[in-house]
């Protein structure tokens, strides 16, 4: 392949982004563009070579990444250069799965065929183990090749099931489909099943909470209840609480770190706390002390479990290598 006179003609071609739309292409090339998308453009660079311009390189070194994934299978188009908005590959000829089912059944061998592809997604390493039905072309030999493959990789979020295959491939050949994967594979036949089944569900909730709203009148009268600071002896008292709250954590985060027993710690602290309630009518959590005996011994036991057993949050990294406490 002549690279530099393919870079040459490149020069000639601009490609720009739509919004939700294919790509705009102005071609003073000589070369034939045989078809567009919302990525790119691809031309015939020769009989058996083309080259496919982006509008932004980020497309196009996704697409690289995705496509050199897949260099060591027979399932996608062998690439031979790469620029900073093209990539030249294989021309792959046959007839996409699309063209196919309008004349052809959905056997159950090329529904295999068609698990093979998905099994030789997750193999390479794409993250979306999906495909449009257009995109996957029967080669003469009865093999699959699939192109466009960008959207395969780099992706935070996809659905848990083929779904991009099963929509376009309709209702009834989706169905069919579905029959073969339940005969082939049924495992992965309910698995599939139980995704599509939480999809509809979740749109039956959408539709549910879409219609309906905020009672901001309801709301704001109920939220009064939750409000604190107006009542300024009562803000006093949280205000009290909270800021011994804060203390208690930190002190019990800092006796643990120096390697104290933490028995010997919530003792104390538990001994400072009723010292200083006698003084006032509140208890250590901003509450009346009237009928708090039986319920502070609950919570201090409370508190004993939840730093002396499972739920301990922390553990002093002193203790952890000798065993042992000051």
């Amino acid at each position: 392949m002549d690279k530099k006179q393919l870079e040459k003609w490149i020069k000639d071609i601009k490609v720009q982004n739509m919004i939700n739309a294919d790509v705009e292409v102005v071609n003073k090339s000589p070369m034939l563009m045989i078809g567009k998308g919302r990525q790119g453009a691809v031309f015939q660079f020769s009989d058996d070579i083309c080259v496919k311009v982006f509008g932004n390189v980020e497309d196009c070194d996704r697409e690289y990444y995705a496509l050199s994934l897949g260099q060591n299978t027979n399932l996608l188009p062998q690439v031979y250069a790469k620029g900073s908005l093209y990539i030249a590959m294989e021309i792959v000829r046959g007839v996409d799965l699309r063209e196919y089912l309008q004349s052809q059944p959905l056997t159950e061998e090329l529904s295999y065929k068609l698990i093979q592809m998905l099994v030789m997604f997750k193999e390479i390493g794409f993250e979306r183990i999906d495909h449009h039905k257009r995109q996957i072309f029967l080669q003469p030999d009865g093999n699959l090749k699939v192109i466009d493959v960008a959207r395969t990789v780099w992706r935070d979020r996809v659905y848990p099931y083929p779904r991009k295959l099963l929509t376009s491939l309709g209702e009834e050949n989706k169905a069919l489909f579905l029959s073969h994967v339940q005969t082939l594979e049924p495992e992965l036949y309910n698995e599939w099943l139980h995704y599509i089944r939480m999809e509809e569900i979740s749109h039956q909730i959408y539709q549910i909470l879409l219609p309906q709203k905020s009672d901001k009148k309801t709301l704001k009268k109920l939220s009064q209840k939750l409000l604190t600071t107006k009542d300024e002896e009562n803000y006093v008292v949280m205000l009290e609480g909270l800021a011994h709250k804060v203390f208690k954590e930190e002190w019990v985060k800092t006796m643990i770190a120096r390697g104290y027993d933490i028995n010997k710690v919530m003792e104390k602290i538990d001994k400072y706390w009723d010292e200083h309630e006698q003084d006032g009518p509140y208890t250590r959590d901003g509450r009346s002390k009237k009928g708090k005996d039986s319920r502070g011994e609950k919570e201090k036991q409370q508190r004993h479990r939840k730093y002396n057993g499972e739920e301990k949050p922390f553990e002093s990294v002193k203790y952890r290598e000798t065993g042992k406490h000051r």
